[in-house]
């Protein structure tokens, strides 16, 4: 049995959407296995965005955050799913993780280190991403670029490991048969909790 925390980072709370869907299924696999899952919604949160290196190494973390530290702080294995925005993650995505993976948390500076101790190491990760254009041309053309800086340069520097990643391409177009076979692939990975 795992502890999951799926974070939903979809900015539009109006109405549902691809990344709710993709979300609800993973958990339903997960459940079905007896993992045990937290969610939580960046959209729902009220922060707001760092404007300084300063802020970010020595101001407060918003109070609206401190749960949110707590659940990936007990997560084992963390699904984090958001669509993609002008070739990258939507700006709250990026603001959430900003304030969420702070020094003292996330990782600790270290004299003989450049690149500090990771603070969130034993655990791993699963970034889920929805597109309107074919995941094959994200992938090979554009060379995935702001999916591998979020594995290598967050996640991956603050220690999650291994980090794997779906690629969902074309959603507009998407027919109800190919739109249940990724339902089908989330429930799946749920259970294996990966």
């Amino acid at each position: 049995m795992s502890r999951i925390l799926i974070v939903q980072g979809h900015p539009d709370t109006t109405r549902p959407h691809l990344c709710h869907a993709l979300a609800d299924h993973y958990r339903e696999g997960a459940e079905s296995a007896a993992h045990e899952v937290h969610q939580i919604s960046i959209a729902a949160l009220d922060f707001p965005i760092l404007k300084s290196q300063q802020e970010w190494q020595y101001g407060d973390l918003p109070a609206t955050l401190e749960s949110a530290q707590r659940e990936i702080q007990w997560a084992q294995h963390l699904v984090l799913i958001f669509p993609l925005w002008l070739g990258g993650m939507p700006a709250l995505v990026k603001g959430f993780l900003e304030q969420v993976a702070r020094p003292g948390f996330a990782f600790e500076y270290q004299d003989n280190n450049p690149l500090g101790k990771k603070g969130l190491t034993g655990r791993s990760a699963r970034i889920l991403v929805t597109m309107g254009m074919p995941a094959l041309i994200y992938r090979h053309f554009f060379r995935a670029h702001s999916v591998k800086a979020l594995e290598r340069n967050i996640l991956g520097f603050v220690g999650f490991t291994p980090i794997r990643e779906t690629l969902i391409g074309s959603v507009e177009t998407m027919s109800d048969k190919t739109r249940l076979a990724w339902f089908r692939k989330l429930r799946r990975l749920g259970k294996r909790a990966e």
